[in-house]
């Protein structure tokens, strides 16, 4: 058997020019995807991706009207968000196209609020609940989430 010379699949990619130039703009996407997703509240963050770049225009894809029409209307300031990060970007165009991306970015859950008495309450409730109970589980679940 000879001896093969192994390497990444981007550096065989980059051996071949047109599968350098589609890894150079996937790497491209990726970046403006990543300072999109920086400019955007996390409603629209999830909402929206970037579909290409085409002649300086990103073309970025809302999940629905709602979000297009939101997306438009921060046209200018998205387009100006770009530039000040260095890319070479004269305009946006938004399309709406369903579907989502395929793995969207975890919410961070807050912590709930309770109040002294309340939490005091449940704590009692909780200690004279059986080992086994499902609900004493789910109170202690509860409690250790809530802020003091």
């Amino acid at each position: 058997m000879s001896a093969r010379k192994r390497g990444s699949l981007t550096d065989h990619l980059a051996d071949n020019d047109s599968f350098a130039r589609l890894a150079d703009q996937a790497e491209r996407l990726g970046q403006l995807q990543a300072l999109l997703d920086a400019m955007l509240p996390i409603h629209l963050a999830t909402a929206a991706r970037v579909a290409n770049l085409k002649r300086g225009k990103v073309v970025i894809h809302a999940d629905s009207g709602a979000v297009a029409v939101k997306l438009r209307q921060l046209g200018p300031r998205l387009a100006a968000g770009f530039v000040q990060q260095g890319q070479e970007v004269s305009g946006i165009e938004v399309r709406v196209q369903p579907g989502g991306r395929i793995s969207q970015p975890q919410r961070k859950i807050r912590p709930k609020e309770l109040g002294i008495r309340p939490k005091q309450s449940l704590t009692s409730l909780a200690a004279g609940l059986p080992e086994d109970s499902p609900l004493k589980a789910a109170l202690e679940r509860l409690l250790a989430t809530t802020r003091k």
